[in-house]
């Protein structure tokens, strides 16, 4: 079952991550990290949600989500949403747009399901420039149908 959504919570951390991938890849470009830092804050964000159901156990599910966006992009520290066994997060910082050159962060909430079933909350957030390019919702479907599978 998968179910899709425009937005949901705001994660002041994502903005952060965003921000701060974009001030990087400024300087490798020659321009200035500190100037593209603050145009990049400035920038709407193009957010997608989709919800799933993946027909595996929770530590299957999460091993599983986990080598998915782990191939998508580079990890970087999950929100921590719940202590204890019934929920994970995991995230990671992939690549979009021509030559992966668009930040996307990923965000994925694996959450104990039935006894051979598990729900992920998949969520993908990128900056929009001038082009949309709606990487945040290319890479969020991409992702939901790699974990179909």
């Amino acid at each position: 079952m998968v179910q899709q959504r425009r937005a949901g919570l705001v994660d002041r951390g994502e903005d952060e991550i965003l921000t701060g991938e974009i001030a990087a890849l400024g300087t490798v470009v020659g321009a200035s990290g500190r100037l593209t830092g603050r145009v990049a804050k400035r920038l709407k964000k193009n957010v997608h949600e989709i919800d799933l159901v993946i027909p595996l156990p929770f530590d299957d599910a999460v091993k599983r989500v986990a080598d998915v966006l782990g191939g998508a992009g580079q990890a970087v520290e999950p929100v921590h949403v719940e202590p204890g066994g019934d929920r994970r997060t995991i995230r990671v910082v992939a690549g979009a747009g021509i030559g992966g050159m668009n930040p996307v962060v990923v965000t994925a909430l694996v959450t104990r399901g039935g006894e051979h079933t598990s729900a992920v909350r998949l969520r993908a957030a990128a900056k929009e420039g001038l082009i949309k390019q709606r990487a945040g919702e290319k890479t969020a479907v991409r992702l939901a149908a790699l974990l179909s599978e």
